[in-house]
């Protein structure tokens, strides 16, 4: 699609350079620097959802390998784990529209986890989509597979832990896979939600749902519980989430319980 002779791929990738340099740019560059999470010769895929988050993500590679400060490679996949006809037009009308080379492989993991359990899918299905994902990533020769989890998603995953597990632990930038074949990177760690909703809507990108008929007709989840409480509490705090950010990286082992390393409890 052109927008005024220019693509709107062109456009969006301008404004990462511009517009949103400081709140989007500048956190990605920046995240991949404190934690290393690009080394040349890697050969790394973007696992493209087809949300604003996965959506972003593309762009800024796509931005980071033009810029040739890293040498690597650099491919976009996407599981289709059975979006229905609408959601899947939308997808590709999005690939092609943000000029973004994207190959999708079909996959029944809604099928399987709906039959195998129809009152409560989502555990099976989360689960079967990320062995599937890594599976496909490690049978092309990846080393790497970057995913679109956000500064909010991290800030929400140690809440709901804490709460709901009764562990401190969140989201990482670098880990291995259980195969260790595979390392799962997160460069958008820095990046807040609404500066990406404001980045998909100021460049009038129409991001999927998550096209799930569960997840969809969802009016609550853990997720949704703890994003409505740290919204009444920005209210009176509002850099609460930059703490509870912070504090994930500021642990002092002298003044707690216990912790454990992996598996292995070390702290008792």
């Amino acid at each position: 699609m052109e927008v005024e002779g220019v693509s709107r791929g062109f456009i969006a990738s301008e404004s990462l350079r511009t517009t949103y340099r400081k709140k989007i740019w500048s956190k990605f560059t920046k995240a991949i620097k404190d934690f290393n999470l690009i080394e040349d010769g890697d050969k790394i895929a973007v696992g493209v959802s087809g949300g604003k988050d996965s959506l972003l993500l593309c762009k800024l590679f796509q931005e980071l390998k033009r810029d040739r400060s890293k040498n690597f490679e650099v491919a976009f996949i996407s599981m289709n784990p059975g979006f229905g006809a609408l959601d899947l037009e939308q997808f590709k009308k999005n690939l092609e529209e943000l000029d973004i080379p994207c190959e999708i492989f079909e996959s029944n993991v809604w099928e399987i986890a709906f039959e195998q359990d129809p009152e409560g899918p989502c555990f099976l299905c989360a689960k079967m989509r990320r062995g599937v994902l890594y599976n496909k990533v490690e049978e092309l020769g990846y080393n790497k597979l970057a995913l679109g989890h956000h500064f909010d998603d991290m800030v929400e995953t140690a809440l709901i832990n804490m709460f709901y597990a009764g562990t401190i632990k969140t989201m990482i930038p670098k880990v291995s896979s259980t195969s260790g074949k595979l390392q799962l990177i997160r460069p958008l760690i820095y990046i807040k939600e609404n500066d990406i909703i404001n980045y998909t809507s100021k460049n009038g990108i129409k991001a999927m749902a998550c096209g799930c008929p569960i997840e969809s007709g969802k009016v609550d989840s853990k997720r949704k519980e703890i994003k409505l409480l740290l919204e009444n509490l920005e209210k009176s705090n509002p850099q609460i989430k930059q703490s509870i950010f912070n504090s994930l990286k500021n642990i002092n082992l002298d003044y707690i319980l216990g912790y454990t390393r992996g598996n292995k409890n070390d702290g008792e």
